[in-house]
């Protein structure tokens, strides 16, 4: 088998939101990043594609935030539902203090493959796709590097740190033998596509009724949609038939009950399995884990994506002294954790507290449907929505980037 050796001073497994983030962060401060990427091309479209209002920012502080914009996509300043047939504004953007007050809908392909493209500027920054990492390197106790499978052969990195940025399946996390603290989660979701017509509402939103939540987002020429299950319910559908599960669809939802057809096997629909998740500690000497890899989170907000890029920043803003000049130490680590630690514990807090006063309440198909009450405060108090708005789209604590410093 073919062999290539390489050396760097950090390591990404995974080219997602946080990995491609953090290694355009740490190029453009002169450390030499090298990012790998398991699949062939960013090109999946069960992946979530908003870009909250904090992620806007950061991209404005880069100074990426207007050429960012020429690429398609919605924007949406308060985020709606319907309730049965009441509607229900469940976060207003609008008045926050931000040069993007709103939530950019915008194929996730198209914002990593843009931050792939600002990367690829930088000499020292270098993106292998279809490489996997299967192994770590280590001596004695430290980890030194990482081993990768690609087409090729197997590729050795040798580096200074290894990031875990490869998602809630993280193999760096398994292979580093971090232990993981599961939460639970009372659902599943299934993603698929259906045709958008002339006429159709412009509007992204979703719709809760009785036994079944309905996400509908605009793509312009299609919906793509979010159908929230029950915990461990897709095997039960798919033996009950496509043809049932299509009936049941097009009666949830009037409004694509004339293309549900479109829909001709389970292949074109992807499974989601929700969890929620923490690692008790996020790094060992020689590696650290961010993102889905440090903390799954819930779909609930949609604010796995932009958490996830707050963890980059940070750990950009603490590591890059360091790493340039030779000093990385295990503490610096404990550093990024310890930073990101509360805003991680106060967002899954949240989103496990709807899975109990929400999410399970709608999902149980044997109990006559009333908006539940956290639906029925936000209809009531404007002043709530702006709440939801900043935690939704700013966070609990917000990153921002650091100016550059000279080498």
């Amino acid at each position: 088998m073919n062999k290539e050796t390489l050396l760097t001073t950090c390591c990404i497994a995974g080219g997602g939101p946080a990995g491609m983030m953090l290694g355009l962060l740490l190029a453009r401060t002169g450390i030499d990043v090298i990012v790998l990427e398991k699949h062939a091309d960013f090109l999946r479209d069960f992946r979530g594609d908003t870009i909250h209002p904090s992620t806007l920012q950061v991209m404005h502080e880069l100074g990426f935030l207007d050429e960012l914009l020429n690429r398609p996509h919605q924007k949406v300043y308060r985020l709606k539902g319907y309730a049965g047939d009441s509607e229900v504004t469940i976060a207003d953007f609008s008045k926050l203090g931000v040069q993007a007050p709103y939530i950019a809908f915008m194929p996730q392909w198209d914002f990593l493959n843009f931050i792939a493209e600002k990367a690829a500027n930088f000499p020292n920054f270098k993106l292998i796709m279809q490489a996997e990492v299967t192994a770590l390197i280590t001596t004695g106790a430290q980890v030194t590097g990482a081993i990768a499978k690609t087409p090729g052969g197997e590729i050795h990195i040798h580096s200074t740190l290894l990031i875990g940025a490869d998602g809630r399946e993280s193999n760096v996390r398994g292979l580093a033998g971090l232990q993981v603290h599961e939460y639970g989660a009372p659902m599943d979701a299934l993603w698929f596509r259906l045709s958008r017509l002339a006429g159709d509402p412009t509007d992204t939103f979703g719709r809760f009724l009785p036994g079944n939540i309905m996400i509908m987002i605009n793509r312009g020429e299609y919906w793509q949609c979010g159908y929230v299950i029950p915990k461990g319910r897709f095997e039960t559908l798919k033996q009950l038939g496509l043809a049932a599960f299509l009936e049941s669809l097009g009666r949830n939802a009037p409004l694509l009950k004339d293309r549900v057809h479109e829909l001709k096997e389970w292949d074109q629909i992807k499974l989601l399995t929700v969890k929620v998740d923490r690692l008790e500690r996020w790094y060992r000497h020689g590696l650290l884990c961010i993102g889905d890899a440090a903390h799954a989170m819930s779909p609930v907000g949609g604010v796995g994506i932009n958490l996830a890029i707050q963890d980059a920043v940070a750990t950009a803003n603490l590591l890059a002294d360091p790493l340039r000049s030779g000093a990385l130490l295990t503490q610096h680590l404990a550093l990024v954790q310890k930073r990101r630690i509360w805003p991680t514990r106060m967002t899954q807090r949240m989103q496990l507290f709807l899975h109990k006063r929400l999410i399970q309440k709608i999902l149980r198909e044997d109990k006559p449907f009333h908006p539940p009450l956290p639906l029925r405060l936000l209809n009531r108090f404007p002043m709530l929505r702006r709440v939801t708005g900043y935690i939704i789209g700013i966070g609990f604590r917000p990153e921002h980037i650091e100016a550059l410093k000279p080498p």
